[in-house]
């Protein structure tokens, strides 16, 4: 909104200062800074409103230090999360960009599924919440627009050079769209996306699983969207699954945020981009503003989540995050390096995998189950040998700042 504003007055009205407005850095650093003001502001107030009514984590009997100080800790803090990403995002984002459109429908249709669990929960006094088949129907919903969108919407392009591997792309019909911007470069509506430490950097959908030779468009959909669908659904869970501690989802999630936001500024970047040898995606640079709401918001929530918690984020803000990180990724064209960049998460949800499979195969051939893990997730593991949590959180963030790192250098990692 004060960016279409700002816009109108400085392309009518010649007044000093409206231009910053059209400065990325500008709107990125506000926007950080307003999340921050936003999750201070309401955090209190919803704390505060929150207790008052009585609306407190019910914590199961695990044997873990401190459980009991916890019970009946404030809950659905993920409210905050989702109110100092989308004030900003509204205030100072260019509400016309798709991407944006995009990350704002992940944010409220996450949230929405995260809050509706969580009501069961705390109200209802269903221990069990939202049952899970509706929480995958919800993720799979959010996959397919997702992946629909980035497939078959003109306006989420690549910019490439008008070189022989153009010109074959749309010989093979790889390519949907093609708006000629000038020069040597053109707009192309495609399939590809960067494919780390590998020389060409590239995968195309379309040629993943060729069934139909004639066909690129349903080639790639039959790859991209059950891929999509699995990535979002992964992260998500896998985001849900971390938030066990104080602070540790919230603070690997802003390290994540913060790394998507390098990614968003190089892919929209003409001059980073080609040093890169990385896609040049048009638009997404606005990408940039709504990670720093995201790093902010995650930031501010951290200010009451923090050892011990004020508040828990709740799966209104645990799935909602998820979302947002693996959305973004995948609209960045980075979604092959979750693995890494997501890594925390991802060892998380193969601790309670390999948990779950070692007691059942154990069970069987042993006739009781044996555990892999003292406890699962892994975090919980640590806290049976002994560890406090804040030194967990606090090496799990290390972690994660570790892995961000080796995300940004595969950058030229070939």
């Amino acid at each position: 909104m004060l960016y279409t504003l700002f816009e109108y007055i400085e392309s009518h009205y010649d007044i000093p200062g409206a231009r910053l407005f059209q400065y990325l850095s500008f709107r990125a650093a506000m926007s950080m800074i307003l999340s921050l003001i936003v999750a201070m502001f309401f955090g209190k107030r919803i704390i505060r409103f929150l207790r008052k009514k009585q609306i407190g984590e019910t914590v199961r009997e695990l044997g873990l230090a401190g459980q009991k100080e916890k019970e009946g800790t404030p809950t659905m803090g993920g409210v905050i999360i989702i109110l100092a990403i989308l004030v900003p995002t509204i205030l100072l984002c260019d509400l016309t960009n798709i991407y944006i459109q995009l990350m704002i429908f992940a944010v409220l249709w996450m949230g929405m599924i995260g809050f509706v669990d969580d009501y069961i929960k705390v109200f209802k006094k269903n221990k069990q919440g939202l049952k899970g088949k509706f929480k995958i129907m919800g993720q799979i919903i959010l996959g397919v627009v997702v992946s629909v969108v980035i497939l078959y919407n003109s306006d989420v392009t690549i910019r490439m050079n008008k070189d022989a591997t153009y010109k074959e792309m749309v010989q093979n019909g790889e390519i949907l769209d093609v708006e000629d911007i000038g020069g040597d470069y053109v707009d192309v509506h495609t399939y590809l996306t960067n494919v780390p430490f590998f020389k060409g950097n590239q995968l195309d959908y379309s040629k993943v699983l060729p069934l139909f030779p004639n066909n690129p468009p349903l080639n790639a959909a039959l790859i991209f969207i059950p891929l999509v669908i699995f990535i979002i659904t992964a992260v998500s869970n896998a985001s849900n699954l971390t938030d066990g501690l104080d602070g540790l989802a919230s603070g690997i999630s802003a390290i994540i945020g913060g790394t998507l936001g390098i990614f968003a500024y190089v892919s929209g970047h003409t001059i980073f981009a080609e040093y890169l040898s990385i896609f040049y995606i048009p638009y997404s640079s606005e990408l940039v503003v709504f990670s720093a709401c995201f790093v902010g918001a995650c930031i501010g929530f951290l200010w009451f989540n923090a050892y011990p918690a004020s508040i828990f984020m709740g799966d209104t803000g645990s799935l909602t995050i998820g979302a947002i990180i693996a959305t973004m990724a995948i609209m960045l064209r980075k979604e092959l390096l979750i693995p890494i960049l997501c890594g925390v998460f991802l060892v998380e949800s193969i601790s309670v995998i390999l948990q779950v499979i070692y007691f059942k195969y154990t069970r069987g051939k042993y006739g009781e189950g044996r555990r892999l893990f003292k406890m699962a997730p892994l975090h919980h593991h640590y806290q049976k040998l002994g560890l406090h949590e804040s030194k967990i959180v606090s090496r799990f963030w290390v972690i994660g700042v570790m892995l961000a790192v080796i995300a940004i250098i595969t950058l030229k990692i070939r």
